[in-house]
């Protein structure tokens, strides 16, 4: 009776034959080990890279935030081109204990990299594949080699030729909405008009696409891109969004998945709708003999050396790519140039008096008159130089690099170049701050070291839109002096916050005046 008794009162529950208490203790143990296993490799993490940057100086680090909690106090730019100063070339940047990228602020440093065929990194980069998949942007090796190959002839001057009167009808809606919505008081936020210009811009060249996005905001396929731009830089600017599994839980990452699909349809229809079309022969004749050809057409047209073309979803990453890069970078180069003009109206009338020279009698603007706008085109450089659109661009180092003074960095390391430092330093730039365009005279030019100026980066890897953009650049500036005096409004100073491009956090904010 009593043996059944204690029978009874001793827990001896089980499930499938198996003590649960053991179950409890496996998996304490397992759990434990996991843990210890994980410490162990952040261990060997942290101590490889401290041997990796121990002949780069830096500034002192917090234990667990590394340079992180004084970088997010505001002033980003300020400390970063600081701290170069402090330690000149390059030094480490500690993004917490286990994260880290040598930060290049100098032209040689610089040059060491571009020369090499290094991919993109892996840590800020992958944020943005969910939308632009794995197109030029993101590529390396062979595939990024056939990828460039085959874009190229997409940005040849014959092609980008007819897309000039396309970014002026673009500009001129832009500079018709600023006509009704400008007042003598109040001044206007520029940058979000811009980016529907070039967004308007990019759909006109990309899909031969009729978006009138800037007069009508209901078109789903535009809103999707201009939130994407959005969540992509919010992501990186909020640190525990850098996880996946924070990120996809939140309400930010179902929204941009949702604005993903959304794209990704909008993107599949149109190359799908294009291909059907040439399929028919006569379509395809029409194509060819068109006034001109859209990037989507070059990209369904491209063949390698053995006939192989682009599969749907590469065609999707290129043309999503193109989306993205040709928007929000050209918008942050145009709104920086236009308050540069602002800031200095002597530049801003000089520049005026050139472009009426140039066009006399007409209203619009013309590739001819491009190569025509010598000093706008200086002071669009210098513009650039004190506002990269893409503040920083990073690598992952594919095999161990050393440096012109003897310093080395191993395979696998972070570097990034921090292109708005490099512009500012006064070690190669004299006078950094000061606005000057005479920098880029001809007679100047010969005297700078050949990567002191990066807006689009450099070698085998740099910007393949880079005359597009500077295309753009000239016939918006040209469109505008031509319309409006432009003035800063001294109560809402622009406050530069960079991001994946180049933004002020208040906005860029100018008075305009119509001309007569």
């Amino acid at each position: 009776m009593t043996s059944v008794l204690e029978r009874g009162l001793k827990p001896s529950w089980s499930w499938l034959g198996v003590d649960i208490y053991r179950i409890f203790h496996l998996a304490a143990v397992f759990g434990l080990t996991c843990v210890l296993l994980k410490v162990i490799q952040l261990y060997h993490r942290r101590q490889e890279l401290i041997k990796a940057f121990s002949r780069f100086p830096s500034h002192p680090t917090h234990w667990l935030y590394g340079h992180v909690h004084e970088l997010l106090q505001g002033e980003m730019l300020n400390k970063t081109e600081l701290w170069s100063q402090k330690y000149p070339y390059a030094f480490p940047l500690w993004f917490g204990s286990f994260s880290a990228f040598l930060n290049i602020t100098h032209p040689d440093y610089a040059k060491a990299i571009f020369a090499r065929g290094d991919p993109k990194d892996n840590v800020s980069y992958r944020h943005i594949v969910p939308w632009i998949g794995k197109g030029l942007l993101v590529l390396h090796g062979p595939k990024w080699y056939q990828h460039r190959k085959l874009l190229t002839p997409g940005f040849h001057y014959d092609i980008l030729k007819p897309y000039v009167p396309l970014i002026a009808d673009s500009t001129k809606v832009m500079l018709d909405k600023w006509e009704q919505l400008i007042t003598q008081e109040k001044s206007l936020e520029l940058f979000e008009h811009v980016s529907l210009m070039t967004l308007d811009s990019i759909m006109k060249c990309a899909f031969s696409y009729q978006s009138n996005c800037q007069t009508d905001r209901e078109n789903s396929y535009i809103r999707a891109v201009f939130d994407l731009s959005y969540l992509v830089h919010q992501r990186l600017r909020i640190f525990p969004y850098h996880n996946d599994l924070i990120y996809w839980l939140s309400p930010h990452g179902f929204q941009f998945k949702k604005a993903c699909q959304l794209a990704h349809r909008h993107t599949d229809k149109v190359i799908r709708e294009r291909k059907e079309s040439l399929k028919d022969e006569r379509e395809r004749e029409k194509v060819q003999k068109k006034r001109h050809l859209d990037f989507l057409d070059i990209l369904l047209h491209a063949k390698d050396e053995n006939g192989a073309g682009l599969s749907d979803e590469d065609l999707r990453a290129e043309v999503d790519t193109f989306m993205f890069e040709g928007h929000d970078t050209t918008a942050s180069g145009v709104s920086w140039l236009l308050y540069c003009m602002a800031l200095y109206p002597e530049h801003q009338q000089r520049c005026r008096e050139e472009i009426k020279e140039i066009l006399g009698d007409r209203e619009t603007i013309q590739w001819d008159d491009l190569g025509k706008m010598i000093y706008s085109t200086m002071c669009i450089k210098e513009s650039l130089r004190l506002y990269p659109p893409v503040p920083a661009v990073s690598r992952l180092l594919s095999k161990p690099i050393t440096f012109p003074d003897g310093r080395t960095l191993p395979e696998g390391s972070l570097v990034g170049v921090h292109i708005y430092s490099l512009h500012r330093n006064p070690a190669v730039w004299q006078d950094p701050e000061v606005f000057d365009p005479m920098r880029f005279s001809p007679e100047n030019l010969s005297k700078r070291h050949s990567h002191a100026f990066l807006p689009f980066a450099a070698g085998a890897r740099n910007c393949i839109g880079k005359q597009f953009a500077m295309n753009e650049l000239k016939v918006a500036l040209a469109l505008t002096l031509l319309r409006f005096e432009l003035s800063p409004d001294p109560a809402k100073p622009p406050k530069e916050i960079p991001q994946v491009v180049l933004k002020s956090s208040s906005g860029i904010h100018l008075l305009l005046r119509k001309l007569p």
